[in-house]
Formats: C-alpha cells, structure tokens, sequence
C-alpha cells in the first residue's frame, strides 16, 4: 500500500484492495459489496445493530443513511433505541471522567467503555418516556414492537434521533430483544397499572411480507447478537440473503453467532448459495465509517 498526500478515504480504501484476504483486502470488499447494495434499487438493505454503537457515535451516521434512503429496515438492540431516546430528550454522553467505577456509581454515573451517562439524565428519560407510553396506550393498548417504536418516534422533537427520522420516512425498526433494556424496564413498569401490551411476535408477519416483496435482500450486520439473527432467520423461508456484511469484533471457536462467519449461514438457508458475504474483523466503531464514506465515494464518481 502507498500513502500519499491529499488521498481521499477511497483512494485509500483503493490501496488497501491490494493486500489479499488480510483486514485491508476485506476493507476494500466490503466497500465495493456496499457501494453496490446502497444504489441498487432492487435491493432491500437491512441494518443490524447490535452494541452500544449510540453511545460509541454511529448515531448521526444511521440517521442519516435513513434520511438518505439507504436503509429499508433497521434492525438494533434495546440499549442502542434508550440511548438514542436519551439523547432526544436533550441528555449526553460523556468522555473524559476518570473516576473509579464505585466512586462513578456514589456519583450518579454509569460507564460504557469510556463513555459515561448520569443519572439525571435517566431521569428525564423517565419522564419523558412515561408521558409518551401514557400517550399511546389513550389511542391503543395493543401492538407490536415495531408499532411502538414508530409511535415514540413520532413523538419526539430531535430531528436527529434515529427513531424520529425513521418514523419520518416509514422505515420500520424492529427490536425483538428490546425489553432487556432501560426503556424495557419503563415499559414493564407501565404496564403494572395500565392494559398496555405489547406484541412480541406481531412483527413477524410484516417482516415476512417485505422479505417477500423484495427483489434481493442484502444485510449490513455491526456486531453480533439477537439483531444479527433476526435480520438473518427473516430471510430464511426465502432463502436467505441476496448478500451480506459483517463486522465483527468476536471469534468463531466458541461457535457465537456474532464471531460466526457469514458463510455459516449459508448451512441453515439464512444466506443463499452463491450470496456476496464479507466479514471484516474490527471494530464498528472504526470500520464501519470508514467502508460507508468509501461506498458513498464509489458511488458518487460513478455517477461523474
């Protein structure tokens, strides 16, 4: 690889295609692979969101790829919605307290790495998360996931936030793991006085649907997990995936669904024979930005 003064981020990723089936080579891949799959309109792309990947700074990144039309279903864990809607309720995530982790809890701090949220900033997503969960349980005590989180995510005032811009432009969000998080545990509270209910399989029908009417499907996995499997077993009665991207930070040999390689699914129908599957190790964090600002750039001068 050759460095060079004034290179874009492609005219890197260029160079790093050079290097085989290293990290680089699957760098490269993995751009191509996207760059493809974001301008095809026969292609469905399904994102999956697994981590605290809010909180780590990919927020404003799966907002915009939503406004912009290059996700069609968005697929995340219950911590990354909580940390969108603390955000969208005017809290932050902070950097730069160093504290140890019993002094941080005395403090009203809790830690992500090196990222911390406080505890009044909880507080207001308690709040504010009780006026929108008594909101909709007046017009409807019946739903599924996704229902409810485009009913919250019509809700809010933050043009940022990943739920509100989804909600905007009727891309649905399913999180069928949500309950295990902070808004999980408002909701659960709720609902001990209210008839609020919601539907844990009632997305699988209309997820089904837009599989079926989806010319190819193509899926951008960030770590691993339950969000990594629906997106996935979705795709099963079909098939699988027309194509796929994973990055991932875990390993095969302990036989994760978040260190398998893609071509795994393959076995089990969740990916297609002869499907283009790419598994860069590294972290989303890094990699992700990267490949996008890469397959953003391909694009645009294949367009000149």
């Amino acid at each position: 690889m050759e460095i060079k003064k004034g290179m874009s981020v492609l005219e890197l990723i260029q160079e790093m295609g050079g290097s085989g089936v290293l990290g680089a080579g699957r760098v490269y891949r993995a751009t191509e692979l996207l760059a493809e799959v974001i301008k095809d309109e026969d292609t469905a792309v399904f994102l999956s969101v697994a981590g605290p990947l809010v909180p780590g700074g990919l927020r404003k990144i799966i907002r915009n790829m939503i406004k912009d039309g290059e996700v069609d279903v968005l697929i995340t864990s219950g911590a990354n919605i909580t940390h969108d809607l603390l955000e969208a309720f005017g809290g932050r995530h902070h950097r730069g307290i160093e504290e140890d982790d019993e002094t941080m809890c005395e403090h009203g701090m809790g830690r992500i790495a090196d990222l911390y949220t406080k505890s009044e900033d909880f507080e207001v997503f308690e709040t504010e998360i009780a006026k929108i969960l008594a909101d909709i349980a007046a017009k409807d005590d019946h739903l599924s996931i996704r229902e409810f989180l485009t009913l919250i995510g019509s809700s809010l005032d933050d043009d940022e936030s990943i739920l509100k811009t989804a909600a905007d432009n009727n891309v649905p969000i399913y999180a069928p793991g949500f309950i295990d998080s902070m808004l999980g545990l408002q909701l659960w509270m709720f609902t001990q006085d209210t008839k609020l209910h919601i539907d844990a399989s009632g997305d699988m029908a209309e997820l089904s649907d837009i599989v079926y009417d989806s010319k190819k499907v193509a899926t951008m996995i960030l770590g691993g997990g339950l969000p990594k499997h629906y997106a996935l077993a979705s795709n099963l009665l079909k098939g699988g995936v027309d194509a796929a991207i994973q990055i991932t930070m875990d390993r095969s040999e302990t036989g994760s669904l978040g260190g398998a390689p893609l071509e795994e699914a393959k076995s089990w129908a969740k990916a297609k024979a002869g499907s283009k599957l790419v598994t860069v190790v590294g972290d989303a964090t890094i990699i992700f930005p990267l490949i996008l600002a890469g397959a953003k750039e391909m694009n645009q001068r294949s367009m000149e």
